[in-house]
């Protein structure tokens, strides 16, 4: 039988390097104090990283300069989510930058949440989760989600046909009908130019 160390890497491994969790995601496998120690563990030997207190990543390795990478923030904003059992989605400006309608780099990564307002730094990068009402965090899919929050920061009179273009490029087309039928209970003119993608691009 495998030892609870070699469980828990076995699974780090089968989510690739960039992964950041912490013990809850490993309480199927042994029981609390276990698991604690056999990350201590990983992490001394160096299989694994500790990012801030509670919460570890398997690091990236760079090419250019053949070591670690610093920990993927989103990868670390997930971890976070599921360690405490939030549910979260991307504030306006931080849903621009993932979908590549904003060139500018977000200083904090800013997060809503059902959970309480907290705020993370990680290195120099701050993340922030806000407090917001469940009906704001009630989608069901990670890309609605995005969407909404991006539109929503462009503003509806500044949502062009290029900027519907750029947002339907960024999400798989398979997607769109799930975002379609998840997005009823956004502003009318948001699912109104979510509606207009879905048509004019035939992505449904």
């Amino acid at each position: 039988m495998l030892s609870v160390e070699n469980k828990i890497v076995k699974r780090v491994y089968a989510n690739h390097r960039g992964w950041s969790f912490s013990k809850t995601d490993f309480l199927d496998l042994a029981n609390d104090d276990s698991i604690r120690q056999a990350l201590r563990t990983l992490e001394c030997k160096g299989t694994i990283r500790r990012v801030i207190r509670g919460l570890y990543d398997y690091p990236r390795i760079s090419k250019l300069i053949n070591g670690p990478m610093g920990p993927d923030l989103i990868q670390v904003v997930n971890a976070l989510a599921r360690k405490s059992g939030w549910r979260i989605q991307p504030a306006e400006n931080t849903a621009l930058n993932l979908l590549g309608l904003s060139t500018q780099i977000p200083a904090d990564l800013v997060y809503l949440s059902d959970g309480p307002n907290k705020t993370f730094w990680i290195g120099k990068r701050k993340i922030v989760f806000k407090k917001c009402s469940l009906k704001e965090a009630g989608f069901t899919y990670k890309e609605s989600e995005l969407v909404v929050q991006a539109l929503k920061a462009l503003g509806e009179n500044r949502v062009s046909k290029e900027v519907e273009k750029k947002v339907s490029s960024a999400i798989p087309q398979s997607k769109w009908k799930k975002i379609l039928r998840d997005t009823k209970t956004a502003p009318a003119w948001v699912s109104k130019i979510i509606l207009s993608i879905t048509k004019e691009y035939k992505t449904v």
